[in-house]
């Protein structure tokens, strides 16, 4: 009853907000967590109660999670139960009082402008496969996209006389972005002299395949950008989100606009953006530490 509980919801929030594959996945993990700790107090998704609540929070605690996955977590279950309310499954909000845990906004990791020259030169531009690495490289920090926009791009999404590239966001939101100079030649290059090379049928629809013609998974790609990293020697961590942090952050740097910078983005929220602000500043403070004779 409980699974089908959280199946419903998450349908739900896919028809209403159109969410991704990834963020129901985080919302089923965080509901079945929840279920699993109530079922081990005999208690059920629309019984539960703050004690509840506060119990799995110490629990977590003592296991090692942060104050941050917490509060998703909350997040998560306060979203749940206000569907419940809104669908008359519950009268009141048992989590209505709870005192969430506070997470600390982390400066997002970035790389030097640097670091980010030497990522772009590593792949090997004479085999087809080091042209398309380059090329979506240079695409993901021209245009800041997601990795998930990225290996979602169709041959047609982009316009090179025009030089733009059309991407599909979360929600299905959809915004133009506009492409550098250098991400422009080497999608060229990489479409006259490496996608045919790569692919059986060069009418199929990916710009960037990965196998049997197909999108090229996340995954994929980012075990791409570790190899190009290790050949560069870069030693800072990356994630799924470093170029499209460094992108924002450099933008900022050279003077760009927030509002500029958070159309490009995607956010529907300034004060997601709003974080790069932080991250410009801190790198001005560390460069005031190192430089100044009094810093």
């Amino acid at each position: 009853m409980s699974s089908d509980l959280i199946d419903t919801f998450l349908d739900a929030l896919w028809l209403e907000r159109g969410a991704s594959d990834n963020t129901l996945a985080a919302y089923r993990r965080d509901l079945q967590q929840w279920q699993r700790h109530l079922a081990e107090h005999q208690c059920r998704l629309l019984d539960a109660d703050g004690v509840n609540y506060r119990e799995l929070i110490d629990k977590r605690r003592t296991q090692g999670y942060s104050d941050r996955s917490s509060a998703r977590l909350t997040s998560s279950l306060r979203r749940f139960y206000r569907w419940a309310m809104v669908t008359e499954r519950l009268e009141r909000d048992p989590l209505a009082d709870i005192v969430a845990p506070r997470a600390r906004a982390g400066l997002p990791a970035t790389l030097s402008e640097a670091d980010v020259d030497r990522l772009l030169r590593a792949p090997d531009a004479a085999t087809a496969l080091g042209l398309r690495d380059r090329a979506m490289l240079e695409v993901l920090y021209s245009c800041g996209l997601r990795v998930s926009e990225l290996v979602g791009l169709r041959v047609d999404s982009v316009n090179l006389r025009q030089g733009v590239v059309r991407v599909l966001g979360k929600g299905d939101a959809e915004r133009l972005v506009p492409l550098g100079e250098e991400a422009i030649e080497w999608l060229e290059r990489y479409l006259r002299e490496g996608r045919g090379e790569l692919m059986r049928d060069i009418t199929r629809a990916p710009l960037f395949p990965g196998r049997d013609d197909c999108f090229m998974r996340r995954q994929t790609f980012w075990h791409r950008i570790r190899h190009h990293a290790a050949r560069a020697a870069i030693d800072a961590p990356l994630s799924p989100h470093t170029l499209r942090h460094a992108f924002a952050t450099h933008l900022l740097n050279h003077g760009a606009h927030l509002r500029v910078v958070q159309e490009l983005l995607g956010h529907r929220d300034l004060s997601t953006t709003q974080i790069y602000t932080r991250v410009a500043q801190a790198r001005l403070e560390a460069i005031h530490a190192q430089h100044h004779p009094r810093g």
